[in-house]
């Protein structure tokens, strides 16, 4: 008897399960039963959102919620270069390739198709305060999480006892070391001399002659300050990957008053193989190349030094009071999902796409006499675990005729425009192509140096 009762109690508790699961299904159902969401405030965004990503744009363009509206409420195509009409699906045929701009939108498709898990919606009322829940905390600790693990997973750079700062992208972040590394000289009234090793990226000198603080001073070569005295400050910005060349660069200055800013904008696994974590006394990294988001500028530094790390944060304090609270819930969003899968969609998916752009690249420019690229030798990655060929951010092209003495003309009469080699504080005989924009964009650029090196 004590048998049966036992099992008539379990078919009772069964049932109960059994009618609560129906129940629980009943109510999803008419939750979410027809062609729109029973949700509250956030479904009349939700429907705004979706509209706007509909609109076709041929694939040549996008409509954006905050862009320009027909008929007072339809947004209207945004288009790539060289494309034109209401729709963008007019080809400008005598358009020249524009390979000027480092727009890293050649990760829009990866954002397309994870357009679901990256989405983001924010309540009017979404972190109002000047600050986060934490007295005085202008980052969200959330993110910074995030950060470190991606660090980890991606093994590009030591985060352990280090000290994390967000900005506005790298650029305000590039400044903000500068002032920091400067201002460890106050107790002399030697001015810091900032340098860098040339081709080197242009604003670190426009940036710090912009400023004209009385700490420091654009001094350019950092090879030229080898023999200085011991006395001398300096303040060396080294990239790594390089920008423009892809090169990976180490300091070239040494001493107790030597100090170097190490700009990691391209130090992730679809541009660069990762040897080993970076190691350095300030390192600076950017969402903008890592996620292709440059839009939404942030950018984070990663810090030994707890006195550096002060005077940065008081630099940033001062200047805007943090980043903004909405730019660091994006960010939080986007690096959830690249973490989703220890980087692994992301970082094929952008290695992939940059490897077949220089190979394609690579291959047009070996039928000409009249050009060269930068060469970068395969290398081991840990993240790949696998040696890989290059697939670097820029190509770094050099006019070997001798009466080619101003490369960046020579290829604006072919309709190619790049960036000045001189820019960079490099021979006119060089300019940079940019390998990051839209798959038009790179499409175009071939097209025309193929047209141009054919008449060879």
């Amino acid at each position: 008897m004590a048998a049966a009762a036992k099992i008539q109690s379990f078919k009772c508790i069964i049932f109960l399960l059994s009618a609560s699961i129906i129940l629980n299904l009943y109510f999803i159902v008419n939750l979410y039963e027809g062609s729109e969401w029973n949700l509250s405030w956030s479904s009349k965004a939700a429907i705004e959102a979706e509209a706007a990503a509909a609109i076709s744009c041929s694939g040549h363009g996008r409509a954006y919620l905050d862009g320009q509206v027909f008929d007072g409420n339809q947004p209207v195509c945004e288009c790539n270069s060289c494309f034109s009409g209401p729709d963008c699906s007019l080809f400008l045929p005598g358009c020249a390739a524009d390979a000027e701009s480092g727009d890293p939108l050649f990760l829009e498709p990866f954002w397309m198709k994870h357009a679901a898990s990256s989405a983001i919606l924010i309540a009017g009322w979404h972190r109002m305060s000047y600050r986060f829940t934490r007295a005085s905390s202008f980052i969200s600790q959330e993110l910074e999480k995030k950060i470190r693990k991606l660090h980890s997973i991606t093994g590009n750079a030591v985060t352990e006892n280090r000290f994390i700062i967000f900005g506005a992208g790298s650029t305000q972040l590039l400044n903000a070391a500068v002032h920091a590394l400067s201002s460890d000289y106050n107790s002399s009234s030697s001015t810091a001399r900032v340098v860098a090793s040339m081709p080197f990226y242009p604003l670190y000198q426009e940036q710090t002659d912009y400023f004209e603080s009385v700490d420091y001073k654009f001094e350019g070569e950092a090879n030229l300050w080898g023999n200085a005295s011991s006395d001398t400050h300096l303040v060396e910005f080294v990239t790594a990957p390089n920008n423009p060349d892809g090169q990976m660069n180490k300091a070239v200055l040494k001493g107790p008053y030597a100090k170097s800013i190490y700009d990691h904008a391209y130090f992730w696994p679809h541009f660069a193989p990762i040897p080993a974590p970076a190691d350095e006394e300030l390192m600076i990294f950017t969402i903008s190349k890592l996620t292709g988001h440059a839009g939404s500028r942030f950018g984070w530094a990663v810090i030994k030094d707890e006195a550096v790390y002060q005077r940065m944060l008081a630099y940033i304090s001062l200047n805007t009071m943090g980043v903004s609270r909405e730019c660091q819930l994006r960010a939080f969003k986007l690096l959830k999902v690249v973490l989703e899968d220890g980087g692994n969609n992301i970082f094929e998916f952008g290695y992939n796409t940059m490897k077949k752009r220089w190979e394609n690249l690579s291959k047009i420019i070996s039928l000409s006499s009249r050009f060269s690229l930068q060469e970068i030798a395969p290398q081991y990655c840990t993240y790949f675990k696998k040696i890989r060929p290059p697939s670097p951010a820029y190509a770094w092209v050099k006019c070997e005729r001798e009466e080619d003495k101003d490369c960046y003309e020579i290829l604006k009469a072919a309709k190619i425009i790049g960036r000045e080699g001189k820019k960079f504080r490099a021979e006119a005989r060089f300019v940079r192509l940019s390998l990051l924009k839209s798959q038009d964009d790179f499409d175009l650029l071939l097209h025309r140096l193929d047209e141009f090196i054919s008449k060879e």
